[in-house]
């Protein structure tokens, strides 16, 4: 290996961590409601939730964040903006809007401490003067091409953070192993890369996010009486 691609595969591994503080592991996009009314119990509902998760974030937040990194290759910040705009279009309840308003930002402020981007911190002073929402997905695009990280990488370590944050979470509430969540996510890695060849040829008008039933479990999360995760 050469000393660029250790230092982009050391930052790629930095920025997937998920000790990386951002407060992923404070969400469980919707499994703590899945597994009170029983839908998830066991180690194969759990894998169907969280193939339904990745599907829902590879045809909304994926491509958005792959559109948002051209962008910034094209050095088109407008387009950045849109796609900003876009990944909220995609988000059908509270809690989903409160976790990538809440995640995007704190990436915001953290990637402007650690980094030299000019971009991100043109992003963050829009994020706090309003002008943008200031998405999870996008903030992580800004701040992985900064960092020299590839685009087949980016949508890698997005992928893989929304289901390290299901299985993580599965093992405070579901009756599942280490074993069990580890081989979930082993037998993820070619569904991802399938979806990664058919997502970075769509665009914006291409995203949805339909899963019903995970929204469902959010909006019930919001109103339940479960407080392991935030709502």
């Amino acid at each position: 290996m050469s000393a660029s691609s250790i230092i982009s595969c050391m930052r790629l591994l930095e920025m997937s961590d998920s000790q990386f503080p951002v407060g992923n592991f404070s969400f469980s996009n919707g499994l703590e409601t899945a597994s009170y009314e029983k839908i998830v119990h066991d180690a194969d509902t759990l894998s169907q939730y969280a193939h339904a998760a990745s599907l829902q974030s590879a045809y909304s937040d994926g491509i958005a964040a792959i559109q948002a990194y051209r962008a910034i290759s094209n050095d088109d910040y407008d387009r950045l903006l849109l796609a900003d705009k876009e990944v909220i279009l995609c988000k059908m309840n509270d809690e989903a809007r409160q976790m990538v308003l809440r995640m995007g930002k704190k990436l915001a402020e953290l990637a402007v401490q650690i980094m030299d981007c000019p971009t991100m911190q043109r992003f963050l002073d829009d994020i706090r003067n309003e002008r943008t929402a200031g998405t999870y997905p996008v903030a992580q695009a800004i701040a992985m091409h900064c960092a020299g990280i590839s685009e087949e990488e980016m949508f890698t370590s997005q992928q893989f953070g929304v289901i390290n944050m299901i299985l993580g979470a599965s093992l405070r509430c579901v009756r599942v192993s280490h074993y069990d969540t580890q081989k979930i996510a082993y037998n993820m890695a070619p569904l991802i890369a399938r979806d990664y060849e058919v997502v970075r040829n769509l665009d914006f008008e291409d995203m949805r996010a339909f899963v019903p039933g995970m929204d469902i479990m959010a909006s019930l999360h919001e109103k339940g009486n479960m407080r392991m995760f935030m709502n």
